[in-house]
């Protein structure tokens, strides 16, 4: 047997009912194009978007059908709940990007925030990644964030649970795994793990990740690991922490280098 021959044979064996990640990453470019017209559609008119709009859940059931299979209701039935929940989403979307805004002091409006920050675009792939995941749709949540992660250099897990207000500068780096779970007004600097403290298959579907409350900061470098560690509210992590411990609230957490400097 030749290769392409053998490589046809394993091709039959092999489950094949799976969404195209083509058609995923042309959907997900869609959706934000949709949300955002002022990152490219600025003229579009009102009928526009309405056949916009009915378009993209045509598309969005045809990506679902290739999972039909492994869902729980029909496609039809998820497209809908899933269509509902964008109006919410959006807001949210809007309200993260003027606070986006209003946390940087080089970003010039909420407009640029949407247009350029990449931390923003991959908070946004999270969201709507997140609401799949909460719908129990399989593979799909995770083939979107991994385009978020391929385009930005951040990795957010869709089944993570993040508050409001979350706010990521730079962001190259970040790791954000499966149970964390962030508060509102949290904000992470590059470089930044969130993640467990080992990894065995046996872990899954517990609690691996760390919590981290309302207000927190967690500096460039840092990495916090474990699903019994609570980084209090009101807490700054500084740069290159390690941390597998809680943290009471309101603390100043820093990792002190030993830094020499000689004339020569």
């Amino acid at each position: 047997m030749n290769f392409p021959e053998k490589l046809f044979s394993r091709m039959q064996a092999l489950d094949m009912c799976l969404p195209s990640l083509k058609q995923t990453h042309e959907f997900i470019d869609d959706m934000i194009r949709f949300l955002f017209p002022l990152c490219e559609n600025k003229n579009m008119e009102i009928s526009q978007l309405r056949d916009e709009w009915e378009r993209l859940q045509r598309q969005f059931v045809d990506l679902l059908s290739s999972l039909e299979h492994l869902l729980e209701k029909s496609p039809e039935e998820l497209s809908q709940y899933f269509f509902a929940a964008i109006p919410y989403i959006h807001e949210q979307l809007l309200e993260e990007a003027v606070h986006f805004a209003q946390c940087d002091p080089a970003a010039e409006s909420a407009e640029e925030v949407i247009l350029c920050y990449p931390g923003y675009y991959a908070i946004s792939i999270y969201r709507l990644a997140n609401e799949l995941y909460r719908m129990n749709i399989p593979i799909l949540p995770r083939a979107i964030s991994e385009y978020a992660h391929s385009k930005t250099g951040i990795d957010i897990n869709p089944g993570a649970t993040i508050g409001k207000h979350f706010y990521i500068d730079h962001g190259t780096g970040i790791v954000i795994g499966e149970t964390t779970e962030i508060g509102n007004n949290v904000k992470i600097y590059q470089g930044v793990t969130l993640g467990a403290l080992y990894v065995e298959k046996d872990l899954q579907n517990t609690k691996r990740h760390p919590t981290i409350e309302d207000n927190v900061i967690v500096y460039a470098g840092s990495t916090i690991l474990g699903g019994d560690t609570v980084i209090g509210h009101d807490t700054i992590i500084g740069g290159n922490v390690w941390l597998t411990e809680s943290v009471a609230p309101n603390s100043v957490v820093y990792h002190k280098p030993e830094v020499v400097i000689k004339n020569k």
